[in-house]
């Protein structure tokens, strides 16, 4: 079969060749009808040697921890579903018997690391190919009648955001502001959800002006540039006092300087890119009541609400296709920042 993989540490990612898996027992084989490409793929590519080696990922590596398919084989003992079942695989699983586990948040599973347990994609072959193995049934989330292309990227780039989003639902009141940075794969996702979810004015910030006009389009109520004048466009706009919470997704020391101007007492700062800031903490150290949030990923009942969302209409994501040929080509419009939205592999 084919299978875009990532085979030496600096190197764009090639198509290659490789053996088709089986599945063991209790696995599940699919055949993909789609595979998402997402920034966290262009962070594991951009380590150093040192860096990749330390993460522990082998080479070659298959990526996408994007995935939907449809059921093609099943391993020994494997049960619960049926060959030609359409479904999409939930990617930060857990040991699946712990506390965290048994509630379906496997994203927070305490174990996984010390047993080896790695997303696919990241630490394990995923699915930027025809066939891939999920471990485990119950990571197999029913698609239903959801398009694979359209769907895929909900895995994780609407995932993420939802799981963030609600873990600030209790502030996002009627009056209330929230702010999203970075208006990218999981940035409009959030505009949207923000939108859905809540009744608060919702701002965008972007350092690009078409992200600020697709960030208007998908729902924001203001959008700015995201540059040192940010804090007081949106005082202008909104009127003074600190926001409610803000949503960074792209984490990084200039854009830290813009969550802090934009904190206030109770205000929350949903730090979701995959970069490392400091900042001062504690009672004399931030805001009263402030509260700083680095979520990962989402549970599995959230992604099957995220689902729900899409069926009834409610999000809906911007994509691009690309053949499994072209996806070196998608990854380098992903690394470069010509995509508008998120990028689709379909082999």
């Amino acid at each position: 079969m084919k299978a875009l993989q990532y085979v030496a540490v600096g190197q764009p990612p090639v198509v290659r060749e490789v053996p088709t898996p089986e599945p063991g027992p209790g696995e599940v084989r699919l055949r993909i009808t789609a595979a998402g490409a997402c920034h966290s793929d262009s962070f594991v590519m951009g380590l150093s040697e040192a860096e990749y080696t330390a993460f522990g990922y082998p080479l070659p590596m298959t990526l996408g921890h994007e995935g939907v398919g449809v059921v093609d084989a099943l391993g020994e003992g494997a049960t619960g579903i049926e060959v030609g079942e359409a479904v999409a695989v939930y990617g930060p699983q857990g040991c699946g018997r712990c506390h965290s586990c048994a509630q379906g948040i496997e994203n927070y599973c305490p174990h996984a690391a010390a047993l080896g347990i790695r997303p696919p994609g990241l630490g394990r072959d995923g699915a930027m190919a025809e066939y891939m193995i999920a471990t485990d049934p119950r990571l197999l989330i029913p698609l239903g009648d959801l398009d694979p292309s359209a769907t895929v990227a909900l895995t994780d780039a609407g995932l993420t955001p939802y799981h963030a989003i609600k873990g600030s639902l209790d502030l996002l009141v009627p009056g209330s502001v929230a702010v999203v940075i970075g208006v990218g794969g999981l940035g409009h996702m959030a505009v949207q959800l923000l939108r859905t979810l809540t009744s608060a004015t919702v701002v965008a910030l972007d350092i690009s002006q078409s992200k600020l006009d697709f960030a208007r389009e998908v729902g924001a109520h203001h959008a700015f540039l995201s540059d040192d004048q940010a804090a007081a466009h949106i005082a202008e706009a909104v009127g003074p006092g600190p926001v409610a919470a803000v949503f960074d997704f792209v984490t990084n020391p200039p854009v830290m300087d813009i969550v802090r101007s934009l904190s206030g007492p109770r205000t929350d700062l949903v730090l979701v890119g995959a970069g490392v800031v400091e900042t001062t903490v504690g009672l004399l150290g931030q805001p009263y009541g402030s509260r700083i949030r680095a979520p990962y990923w989402g549970s599995r009942p959230e992604l099957m609400e995220v689902f729900e969302l899409a069926r009834t209409g409610q999000l809906a994501v911007e994509t691009e296709t690309f053949s499994l040929d072209e996806g070196p080509e998608a990854y380098r419009r992903l690394h470069d920042g010509e995509l508008r939205g998120r990028a689709v592999v379909v082999p």
